[in-house]
């Protein structure tokens, strides 16, 4: 069965090493990674930074960075096209050799998240042995398995997923609504505070899984 894990690394072990130590309040969200051979992966990523030219001039000095491209300007934050070539063993790693999905990845300060979609629980142990291995500081925060159906892409329980569905098709999202938190309630069979429990852990997930990954200090 197909396996979601969420892992940390250390910065000062990842690519773009150097344009975080200078411009330490830049934030990358990469929004596609392949690996374009065995020694390059060239991601897309929106940076954001308190000043953006001197974050562009830090990029630019990166050694593991061998080609970059600004695609987009929006004033507040950036788009680039790069290729990375130092410090990108276990993407290669993830990528090739486990043949997993990278689908999110988000770097910040003294650290990198990435949420990758592994084909199996023995791809994630092969990764985790491989960063043993090679002297690489894995630190796995979250695990679960994608259930039958989609919604476990988005790490929904089933009752979770049921309530937002139920909630989506009886008009609570509508404006005005068509229904209530105690109208949901009452279909659902369960406390008015059980049904504002799934809705808010759902939206918080749906949030966290497909729109966001940004490192937390909390387990979970």
């Amino acid at each position: 069965m197909s396996t979601i894990a969420e892992i940390e690394l250390p910065a000062k072990e990842f690519a773009l090493r150097t344009a975080l130590e200078r411009a330490p309040n830049a934030e990358f969200d990469v929004v596609r990674v392949a690996a374009h051979d065995a020694n390059h992966v060239m991601p897309y990523l929106w940076v954001t930074a308190d000043d953006l030219e001197k974050l562009d001039s830090a990029l630019r000095a990166d050694n593991s960075i061998d080609k970059l491209n600004l695609i987009e300007d929006l004033g507040d934050e950036r788009l680039y096209r790069m290729h990375w070539v130092d410090q990108i063993h276990v993407v290669i790693h993830i990528l090739v050799e486990e043949e997993a999905t990278i689908l999110n990845l988000h770097g910040k300060e003294d650290r990198w998240r990435l949420r990758i979609l592994f084909p199996d629980r023995d791809s994630l142990s092969a990764t985790y042995d491989f960063c043993q291995d090679t002297g690489l500081s894995l630190d796995v925060r979250n695990i679960y398995e994608i259930s039958d159906t989609r919604h476990g892409l988005y790490g929904l329980t089933e009752e979770q997923h049921e309530t937002l569905m139920m909630a989506l098709e009886a008009g609570y999202y509508d404006v005005p609504r068509d229904s209530t938190a105690d109208d949901l309630a009452g279909d659902l069979s369960i406390s008015h505070q059980a049904v504002s429990e799934r809705l808010r852990r759902g939206h918080r997930s749906l949030v966290k899984n497909a729109l966001a990954l940004s490192p937390s200090d909390g387990r979970e």
